[in-house]
Order: C-alpha cells, then structure tokens, then sequence
C-alpha cells in the first residue's frame, strides 16, 4: 500500500447484544492483518477510544437500541459516518434482545433488579441508562445502509461484506449468506 492511500476509518460499537458478533469478528485471524492494512480502527470496545468520532468511513454496529444511551449512540453514529452496517441478527431485526418487548418496562426492571436474589435499591435503578419502550432494530433508530445477518455472522460473511465495502463493490451476500441465526 503507498503512503499515500488513504485507510478507510473503521468503527465498531456494540449497543444491546452479547458481544458475539464483535467475538466473530476477532475470528478473521489472519485476515485481521490484512485488514488493518487498508483499515484504522478509530473506535469500538478493543480500542480505548470514549468519544465516537468524526468523519467514519465504516461503522459496524452490534445489537439492538436499547436504552436512550444506545438510542443517543445510534444517532451520533448516523451523523459521523458513511456508511452504517447492521452487524448481526440483534441490530438487524431485534433478535433475543428484543423478546423483552412483550413485557412493560416497570414489570422488567422491577423483575430483574427488585426481586432477584439480590435486589438492588431503587437509587441504583435511577443511575441506569432509561430504557426504551421497546428494543429497535438499528434501522428503526436510524438509517441503515448495509444488513449483515447472523447470530453471529461469520467470519466469512463478515469478510465478504467488509472486502466489498473496501473494494468500493456492492455487497452481495449469495442466498447461504442471507440466512438468520
């Protein structure tokens, strides 16, 4: 690569989810190496950066809109980037995280945190982020240009969707790589 290539600014976040798909992400290996040739990683949970920034090419976002902190991320996200990918079933279409919907938010936060095992205070319930009514897609939040499906994607989906997106091609995932789960 010339000095003179620009790399393309890559962001990650994970909002409501588990963290998988940014687990398979680090399952890229050696094509990691490759990667960061063309890419600078300029945020996310492997990195130490607090402040998402500005003027992201790429944004791999984890996970569904949660809470208003996510809701907040979502939209500073939107603003700073390019292009937004829906990273995973969570951030696609809601997935596990939003089989809470079912249920009103009091009756959640007073089930889980009120009459677990070990209750908190209701102190401690203020300092959480304020849930949304409901858990949102990310496109339902905001705009979303690129859905990657799968819980977690695979390494070789994320691959496709991320060699495509740097060789500045469509993203075309052949109809095995559209499947959720």
């Amino acid at each position: 690569m010339s000095t003179q290539t620009k790399k393309i600014r890559l962001a990650t976040v994970w909002l409501g989810g588990c963290s998988g798909c940014h687990m398979s992400f680090l399952d890229l290996d050696e094509l990691l190496i490759d990667l960061l040739e063309r890419l600078d990683l300029v945020y996310g949970p492997l990195v130490d950066f607090k402040e998402f920034p500005a003027d992201v090419d790429l944004c791999l976002v984890e996970g569904a809109v949660t809470n208003v902190e996510n809701l907040e991320l979502a939209r500073e996200i939107r603003s700073n980037s390019k292009t937004v990918i829906s990273f995973g079933d969570c951030a696609v279409t809601g997935n596990v995280t939003s089989m809470r919907n079912r249920i009103p938010v009091k009756d959640l936060l007073t089930a889980v945190y009120q009459q677990a095992q070990a209750p908190i205070g209701a102190e401690s319930l203020k300092a959480l982020p304020a849930l949304l009514k409901k858990a949102l897609p990310l496109h339902q939040a905001i705009k979303v240009d690129v859905f990657l499906p799968g819980c977690p994607p695979s390494p070789a989906r994320i691959a496709r969707v991320l060699t495509a997106l740097l060789d500045h091609q469509p993203v075309d995932l052949q109809p095995e790589m559209r499947t959720f789960g």
